[in-house]
């Protein structure tokens, strides 16, 4: 019976397969066949707005002055101008030819559904006898004391420890002090780089670790599937809690849970009104920071693979996805064992369409490694972006990851646990609508 429902399964996959190169093929010969040859001259007008709108992003980012603000304008006309062309001349055509484009993606997606997916493996877990939770009330504008964190942890047996803005303290201290004491896990509500130096100290003593999503943007709580809308969620790991193993990353000693920046994004955050003005920050030194007249010159070996002179170096805590707009930001997997790695080289506006156009462009660098080394050939220290903090380190810095070092402790009904989509793969996807028969389902791994 059970062979019977995976191959009417197998089958049904590959005619989804099927449907999706189908409906992709209709969506892009509608409007070649609507409009005959203004058909084929819309399509390339498209390509060629989103080209010169490409490079109006780069004029806006590496130039100053009235040429800055031209090229900003041009930005937002030219695809205006090339959706209201589109719009006008094709008619209905063109939201037809739309609809198709979801077809393929809902049948793409369904298609591949199941392959090459991995689940975390999860453990069921008493729940902790002295948790020990350190909280940031300044953490995403006030989320503790906005969905009452410290007396809902408190009524489930929490000690709750307040962090003070006008008194600094030394989080790890404070995490130690509390190992030292008894405490059976370690928790954080607050940002991301608070999370990975707590966390860091569960791991050195083999303790649990809560994540509390009460930071701004809690990138490592949507990547464990938490729910960032409702960080009092997180809290039913203390009664009813499961637990995963995921890497841990660390730039020279200094852990992190999702990246480290390096290059002009470290640079930018390093500048005494970044936190007042980012936007007006970001402007006001990208120009050199891309043109190379000021910045570090770094050297990133990662492996075999050795990036000179990028812009731009991303280390992550396992790899972020990056064959598809909609996904990128998010990791798939944290217990990869491996080290994800983002490097950007673009001297033009030319290298920057691209990056969007070419499906595997030259000023673009992705990797994995188990260890990264980056060097600033023009010091002796390198400015990095840790989870978001500014730091300064001795050059070179040795990223590594270590594979399973920290126990996660999250809700068993996580609010924010969606099913992840795979990504669309055209090649797979027409080798399996040309197979026929069981042979050519695709692999399954759990």
């Amino acid at each position: 019976m059970i062979d019977n429902v995976s191959g009417r399964s197998y089958h049904v996959q590959r005619w989804a397969a099927r449907a999706a190169l189908t409906a992709a093929a209709l969506a892009v010969l509608l409007p070649l066949v609507y409009g005959g040859l203004i058909g084929l001259l819309l399509l390339l007008v498209g390509a060629l707005g989103l080209v010169v709108a490409v490079a109006a992003v780069w004029w806006t980012v590496s130039l100053r002055g009235p040429l800055r603000w031209v090229a900003a304008l041009v930005a937002l006309i030219v695809p205006a101008c090339v959706v209201a062309v589109f719009a006008t001349t094709l008619f209905w055509a063109l939201p037809l030819s739309l609809a198709l484009w979801g077809v393929a993606v809902w049948c793409g997606r369904y298609a591949l559904r199941g392959t090459g997916m991995h689940r975390v493996r999860e453990r069921r877990c008493p729940p902790p006898e002295r948790p020990y939770l350190i909280m940031n009330p300044r953490s995403g504008g006030g989320k503790v004391v906005r969905f009452g964190l410290r007396e809902r942890a408190e009524q489930l047996g929490a000690r709750v420890v307040l962090l003070d803005p006008a008194h600094p303290q030394d989080v790890t201290e404070l995490a130690r002090a509390a190992v030292a004491e008894g405490a059976d896990l370690l928790g954080v509500a607050g940002g991301d780089g608070t999370q990975a130096l707590v966390a860091a100290v569960a791991a050195e003593h083999g303790l649990p670790f809560l994540v509390i999503s009460a930071g701004t943007r809690n990138h490592f709580a949507l990547d464990l599937g938490l729910d960032r809308d409702d960080p009092a969620a997180c809290l039913e790991a203390l009664t009813d809690g499961v637990e995963l193993r995921v890497d841990l990353g660390f730039a020279a000693d200094r852990p992190f849970v999702n990246n480290a920046s390096f290059g002009a994004y470290a640079a930018i955050v390093q500048h005494p009104s970044y936190r007042d003005d980012k936007l007006g920050t970001s402007l006001e030194l990208l120009p050199d920071l891309l043109t190379g007249r000021h910045g570090p010159r770094l050297t990133a070996r990662a492996g075999e693979v050795t990036l000179d002179a990028p812009q731009a170096v991303l280390v992550s805590n396992n790899p972020y996805r990056t064959g598809e707009p909609f996904g990128f930001g998010r990791r798939d997997r944290l217990d990869m064992g491996v080290l994800g790695v983002l490097g950007v080289r673009v001297e033009n506006a030319a290298e920057a369409a691209a990056l969007v156009l070419d499906p595997a462009p030259a000023g673009l660098t992705v990797h994995t490694a188990r260890e990264v080394v980056v060097e600033n050939a023009d010091g002796a220290e390198v400015e990095v972006g840790l989870d978001g903090e500014a730091l300064v380190l001795p050059s070179p810095v040795r990223c590594r990851v270590e594979p399973g070092a920290l126990r996660v402790r999250v809700p068993r009904k996580r609010p924010g646990l969606a099913r992840r989509e795979p990504a669309l793969d055209w090649r797979r996807l027409r080798k399996l609508a040309a197979t026929v028969g069981r042979t050519a389902a695709p692999k399954r791994r759990f």
